[in-house]
């Protein structure tokens, strides 16, 4: 199973008619955490009119919330949950914070302005794709090493740790679907002589060329 989610929160700032619309993007686990983060950014920019804002909470039961926060019903907080839903990401608060600047925007106008802050946070964040897996160790003799690391790199599976002493034992992660057709394929290639156990249970992800891993939740 795969999921986007935010690694790193971005913010960004756009100014329309004199209104400035911050955007900040945090990544979240649960609903408490989200309310707590908007509290801060309240704090923050204590004097703005604004603090709008759309959660995506992923898991057994997703959950989403928004608020337009005085705006105009529905030209704030669903235009922000628009961008987040058209993204697929998920765990993850996004508040747009305005200063009025003098001049009426108007619906139309008020909706562009939100829905552009946020694209603009989110395209400042780092956003990944966490796979759902296991880690598992390796242990083989110098003789099946080559065909190990053949059938690992076709399948472009990162090693993530070796150890070489009389026998090699090496650390790779592998998604859950994957899983059976790599332990069959190592198990074939060296006819049965490498040792194959996992070790945990975890999600991983790539984030900028370093594979990155996430305890089991």
């Amino acid at each position: 199973m795969e999921s986007r989610t935010v690694h790193k929160g971005g913010s960004a700032e756009i100014v329309e008619k004199k209104s400035r619309f911050i955007g900040e993007v945090f990544p979240v686990e649960h609903e408490e955490e989200a309310m707590q983060l908007l509290e801060q950014v309240k704090k923050k920019y204590w004097d703005a009119r604004h603090h709008c804002w759309a959660y995506v909470i992923s898991g057994d039961r997703m959950q989403e919330r928004l608020s337009d926060d005085g705006e105009p019903s529905g030209t704030a907080g669903k235009p922000i949950l628009e961008v987040i839903r058209g993204q697929q990401v998920g765990n993850l608060l996004v508040v747009v914070t305005r200063y009025f600047g003098g001049t009426l925007l108007g619906t139309g106008g008020l909706v562009r302005a939100y829905t552009e802050a946020a694209k603009q946070a989110l395209a400042e964040s780092v956003i990944i794709t966490r796979i759902t897996g296991y880690r598992l160790k390796i242990e083989t003799d110098y003789t099946g090493l080559g065909k190990i690391q053949y059938l690992l790199a076709q399948r472009k599976i990162p090693i993530v740790q070796s150890e070489y002493t009389d026998q090699v034992t090496l650390s790779v992660l592998v998604s859950e679907e994957a899983e059976n057709e790599i332990v069959q394929e190592i198990t074939e290639a060296t006819n049965g002589q490498a040792d194959i156990k996992r070790a945990y249970a975890c999600s991983f992800a790539d984030v900028n060329g370093e594979m990155l891993e996430f305890p089991d939740e």
